[in-house]
């Protein structure tokens, strides 16, 4: 779509031992990952540059990202774009964005989309830096970025590439004309991670459910990575709740690994608050038994989050665009196509559905 963890305590005993004694048996237990209630924030950076103020459920100006923290979200997710041409969603800001978070007491969930600007199933443009490279130095331009990212932002989840239905770095990682170049840049960039950190966990990240779903996560099984990830939009993705049930069941159970919705979002109005045309308008739209209001905005994420947390391979979800108000007002045809399913409504106040972030 152009379009993060917060783990209890835990004390782990130190044993003292040799380097010979170090076995598999006593290595320090990993505890289970705990259930993720992230939203995606990437805009917030912009829209605060352009003096928007968020105000929470009291109607009191608050920083986003600590009404988000009250609420219960344990976990923010950034876009990164390797040199975009505005400044937005660059390393740097990225990286100070992520210390701020940290700072929140909030996991970073860090989507690298190895583009210089969005990455999504239509494309996948490689960064104008690598463009005229060969095969074996884009893959070194791939491994030692990586490794950059991993030191100086440090992610608690890493997502190699945005919604990479059909690869990433195209034309050399397309999957379908180069499959096999596509798993070397990606087994790359995992093997990347894996040399600075053992903690962090590696997302493959694919727009969609079913069949399809099915068909590239098949296609992963050489690459080493932790977690899948899915968008699901019932706009683009189908209006059946069961089939997503299904979707996550059975890529658990075929992978072994956890599930992550990443991206899904919903209106609570089919109205706008600005004069960038909104992705969705339109009755036709929506799941019936969710209309786009207030309440159902928010029993869709709660249907949502249930739907996951009944599953034995869900592990969390992301709320796509819950920052991305209509920040520029009606002036300027440039704003957001979004607004009507933020988590703040026309006023900047919060929605009911930022209650879907509790633990419960």
């Amino acid at each position: 779509m152009k379009k993060l963890l917060l783990f209890l305590p835990v004390f782990l005993l130190l044993i003292n031992c040799s380097d010979d004694d170090k076995t598999p048996e006593n290595e320090p237990i990993i505890p289970e990952d705990n259930f993720i209630r992230a939203s995606d924030m990437s805009f917030l950076p912009l829209i605060e540059s352009e003096n928007t103020t968020y105000f929470n459920s009291a109607n009191q100006a608050e920083d986003a990202l600590t009404t988000l923290k009250n609420a219960g979200c344990n976990t923010i997710r950034i876009r990164l774009w390797k040199n975009p041409i505005d400044n937005q969603s660059s390393f740097n800001q990225v990286k100070a964005f992520a210390q701020r978070i940290k700072q929140k007491g909030m996991k970073v969930w860090l989507t690298v989309h190895y583009s210089d600007t969005w990455a999504d199933p239509g494309q996948q443009s490689t960064p104008a830096a690598w463009q005229n490279l060969s095969f074996p130095n884009l893959k070194n331009e791939v491994v030692t970025y990586t490794e950059t990212i991993m030191t100086e932002i440090q992610p608690d989840i890493i997502q190699i590439g945005n919604e990479i239905n059909s690869g990433f770095l195209w034309p050399n990682g397309h999957l379908i004309n180069n499959e096999s170049q596509c798993l070397e840049l990606l087994s790359a960039a995992t093997a990347a991670v894996r040399a600075k950190s053992q903690t962090t966990k590696i997302m493959l990240h694919y727009a969609g459910i079913g069949s399809g779903a099915a068909w590239f996560f098949n296609k992963m099984s050489t690459v080493q990575y932790d977690y899948i990830g899915i968008s699901y939009y019932p706009i683009w993705h189908g209006k059946n709740l069961s089939e997503l049930t299904s979707t996550i069941n059975s890529l658990g159970q075929t992978h072994n690994k956890k599930v992550i919705v990443a991206e899904t979002s919903y209106p609570f109005t089919l109205g706008w608050n600005d004069w960038t045309n909104n992705v969705v308008g339109l009755q036709e739209q929506l799941i019936p038994a969710y209309p786009a209001t207030p309440e159902g905005q928010k029993n869709y994420m709660i249907a949502i989050k249930n739907l996951i947390q009944q599953t034995e391979s869900g592990l969390g979800f992301a709320y796509w665009g819950g920052e991305w108000v209509a920040f520029r007002g009606n002036e300027s045809p440039n704003g957001s196509s979004w607004e009507n399913q933020a988590l703040w409504d026309f006023d900047n106040k919060v929605v009911p559905a930022m209650e879907v972030f509790n633990q419960d």
